[in-house]
């Protein structure tokens, strides 16, 4: 199926200290390149029906393959531990958050780092003759000995930690944070540094370095746009006037974008606006300014990524290895919701944007982000746990392609291996993967929608079997959604379809019982 342009676009063995790369100087293998964002919402891309200006994603999309529905584990370190391993978070040693450099937490499902038993796509690739890079937030083992170089990496530069100024490197209190050169700690210049940009830099710095013979994978992991927003004024002031309908009037426009495209075959009904956020025609007039610079900075930074992502592809294609690069793009979980004020690291003289700003843009926007699903980023809900995904290679992916298949991200490890030629360890040491190969769906081969999936976070909980989705938040009771109808999740049915609903909470228990695993 062709996608419409949307209005306003687009291991062989395990325990090696680096790659041990064996590659023949001939090697046909297609590079890969995985690129992450971060707190980015579902609609927030031109493709995906938004109008913030994101050209570079947009053109991937539209020349290779989008999912509707692809998922993430709805929160930043569970999903980046997935990503990295094809693991469920709690068997990667996430299922929680990442551990602080100074904890001794007990190993097990909720440790805070990577643990021995699983194997990275750095490893796996890397066993079978790929240079394996990263540029960006790595969020999966604050200590040394937990950094990406220790787990496959030839090459590291990036945010060690999870959220952080865009401008400076905040370590004061409990606000600690690293960064890494290599395998050394590297500290930020005190001007002219913006993380989304130093992330950019060094990942065409690894395409332009990687050697001619052998295929290189990197993981590009950005920031942005989580909080704080920042960005420079100059971006900034070119959102301003399209962010001045307010919350409502932008909402509404996405969703009828996203009802006259492919991506809901059913359609939908849109969600009603979370209770207690006003509408904005009752926002003072003093106040409109703030949120209207709160969101410029938002779309500021997805735009700013989006050309970055658009540098990294002119280093392809000057290496001359666009035409079998394969790229992936998705977003670690939905909007983020969060009010961040009770940090206290805004200081209060400096405006939306700049340095010495500290502040989040809250959930009436985010609620435009999760367009059109309910709840937001934590929550097992589709607001929370939905993703765009983009897939370009032009030598093997069809242009104008739209795939109704479900995926998930612990289904890049196997999807990888699989595309880059490489074994996951068979070592029963080596916990077995838990996510399913892509690799022909990505080619245009029909939608399968019989998939078994299973989320849990902080006693936020769901399961997914086939068209129907059983989902809660935390110590609230169990709902129950036909996903082929009701998308948007509005229409309980746990007291309708009873022997369902049984039948998906007795699986969901196993699957905790199972150590979060199916057999």
């Amino acid at each position: 199926m062709n996608i419409p342009l949307l209005p306003l676009c687009l291991l062989l063995c395990l325990g090696l200290a680096g790659c041990g790369h064996q590659a023949e100087t001939s090697d046909s293998r297609p590079n890969i390149m995985v690129i992450l964002a971060d707190d980015m919402g579902f609609s927030d891309l031109g493709l995906y029906g938004g109008e913030i200006p994101t050209p570079v994603l947009d053109s991937l999309g539209q020349n290779g393959i989008i999912f509707s529905r692809f998922y993430n584990a709805a929160r930043c370190c569970p999903t980046r531990a997935s990503l990295l391993t094809g693991l469920y978070p709690h068997r990667a040693g996430l299922g929680k958050m990442v551990s602080s450099v100074h904890d001794t937490p007990e190993p097990g499902p909720y440790q805070g780092f990577l643990t021995d038993s699983s194997a990275t796509l750095a490893e796996v690739l890397g066993a079978s003759g790929y240079n394996c890079y990263m540029s960006g937030k790595w969020h999966v083992g604050e200590k040394p000995e937990h950094w990406p170089m220790k787990r496959g990496f030839d090459n590291y530069f990036g945010l060690i930690s999870g959220a952080s100024s865009y401008y400076e490197l905040i370590t004061a209190q409990d606000r600690f944070r690293q960064m890494a050169m290599g395998d050394s700690s590297w500290f930020p210049p005190d001007r002219d540094f913006y993380m989304t940009d130093a992330f950019t830099d060094h990942a065409v710095r690894f395409v332009e370095e990687a050697p001619e013979d052998q295929p290189f994978f990197l993981y590009l992991a950005y920031t942005a746009p989580h909080w704080p927003m920042h960005a420079p004024e100059e971006e900034i002031a070119k959102y301003r006037e399209q962010f001045s309908v307010g919350w409502d009037g932008i909402r509404r426009a996405r969703a009828k974008r996203l009802q006259s495209s492919p991506l809901f075959p059913e359609g939908f009904t849109l969600s009603p606006k979370t209770d207690g956020l006003p509408a904005w025609e009752d926002v003072p007039e003093e106040e409109q300014q703030q949120w209207i610079d709160l969101m410029a900075t938002y779309a500021a930074m997805v735009n700013i990524m989006d050309k970055g992502i658009g540098e990294v592809m002119n280093a392809l294609q000057v290496k001359g290895a666009d035409e079998n690069t394969l790229v992936i793009f998705l977003s670690d979980n939905g909007a983020c919701a969060e009010n961040i004020d009770n940090r206290n690291l805004h200081h209060v003289d400096a405006t939306v944007g700049a340095r010495g700003s500290y502040v989040a843009y809250d959930e009436p926007w985010a609620n435009v982000s999760s367009t059109p699903f309910r709840y937001y980023k934590q929550k097992t809900y589709e607001g929370g746990a939905a993703t765009p995904f983009i897939a370009y290679w032009p030598k093997r992916i069809q242009p104008g392609q739209l795939s109704h298949q479900v995926g998930h991200v612990i289904d890049l490890m196997p999807t990888l291996a699989d595309i880059g030629g490489a074994t996951y360890p068979r070592d029963p040491s080596v916990k077995r993967l838990d996510g399913m190969s892509l690799a022909s769906y990505l080619q245009g081969s029909p939608a399968t929608q019989e998939r078994r999936l299973a989320w849990e976070h902080f006693g936020n909980r769901a399961m997914l079997d086939g068209k129907w989705k059983l989902v809660a938040n935390k110590e609230k009771s169990w709902e129950l959604y036909d996903m082929e109808k009701d998308r948007t999740e509005l229409n309980d049915l746990a007291k309708v379809e009873t022997d369902v609903r049984v039948r998906l909470e007795n699986a969901y228990e196993k699957w905790v019982r199972d150590g979060y695993r199916f057999e």
